[in-house]
């Protein structure tokens, strides 16, 4: 199996950086803490400190968002105010990244007082707890997914994301470019960028600078879009099947029966991989574009080369 490309793995994000990207997504207004937005969120789950509220603390999930919903906020009013500032103190203490408060509840006294004294951010949104709970869970789940990125052009071809790898030059945007000429659409070109998504999927896609660009060499940078119509672009796709290029030599193995399946890892995936040696004459575009269909099928439960196989025992063994 080739070596996995290096995953960046990340771990924590600062509140500024979630403020900056989701506040208009997630209606989100500061309240107060802004000297505090350095802090780090170091997990992508929301806690609700229902149980902390009645200082109960064990396995106090302190490295979440802390969300502050109707329920929370009903509980506080009905403690007197220095219940109220006692038990805020004591969440914040717990070295909390910030608070969210839901449905644009008004935050009690107790809490604006805990949060500006240990400048703690705090947030409103008029979003539903429920809703807010759902949004930013899909929102944080991307920002902590490990990614990475490798040395290839990636291709929708027939539903099937087909990541072309090989040496500079060996032939992949040429490939690409004649995949696309037969209605295919392209994701990435030269580099794509990876995350892993869950534990279910990676998924590829290009920098925004040069997505539906290509470089083909005695012709320069062409625009896909332009040349082919904006269908052949598609801005991400997860990742199917790995095809790398080589060299064709004299002698070299070659495989003859698709019996022995390959993978190419990736963020610790295992993806289905294919070698093709590149020589003078082969259509090395039909070929990728076999082997994308072969993997279709795969993925639908059909193995051609399995099934031929046991065609062909079984045909011994009536002629025996």
């Amino acid at each position: 199996m080739p070596p996995q490309p290096n995953a960046k793995i990340i771990e924590s994000i600062s509140v500024r950086d979630f403020f900056d990207s989701f506040a208009e997504k997630l209606e989100l207004e500061l309240v107060t803490g802004e000297e505090g937005m350095k802090r780090f969120i170091r997990e992508k789950s929301i806690n609700r400190p229902a149980l902390a509220l009645t200082g109960y603390f064990k396995h106090f999930a302190n490295r979440r968002l802390q969300l502050f919903g109707a329920g929370e906020m009903a509980y506080l009013r009905d403690l007197n105010e220095e219940q109220q500032l006692r038990i805020v103190r004591e969440i914040i203490a717990r070295h909390i990244p910030c608070i969210i408060v839901s449905r644009n509840l008004v935050p009690i006294k107790a809490m604006y007082t805990a949060a500006e004294e240990s400048r703690t951010p705090m947030f409103r949104t008029p979003m539903k707890s429920k809703d807010f709970i759902a949004e930013t869970t899909i929102l944080l789940e991307d920002k902590f997914a490990p990614r990475t990125s490798i040395y290839g052009t990636l291709l929708d071809i027939k539903g099937i994301g087909t990541l072309i790898r090989g040496k500079s030059g060996v032939g992949k945007s040429e490939c690409a470019l004649a995949l696309i000429e037969r209605g295919h659409s392209l994701v990435a070109d030269d580099v794509t960028y990876i995350k892993k998504v869950g534990d279910r999927e990676i998924v590829g896609t290009s920098a925004e600078l040069n997505r539906g660009y290509m470089e083909c060499r005695g012709i320069g940078i062409i625009s896909v879009s332009d040349l082919f119509g904006i269908r052949c672009v598609r801005l991400e796709k997860r990742i199917d099947l790995v095809i790398t290029f080589t060299e064709w030599q004299p002698g070299i193995d070659e495989e003859r029966t698709g019996l022995e399946l390959a993978y190419y890892e990736i963020l610790g995936m295992k993806v289905p991989h294919i070698m093709i040696p590149v020589r003078p004459g082969r259509d090395m575009a039909r070929l990728v574009e076999v082997g994308a269909l072969v993997q279709a099928l795969r993925l639908m439960g059909h193995d051609s080369a399995n099934e031929f196989n046991e065609r062909l025992i079984a045909a011994m063994t009536s002629g025996s």
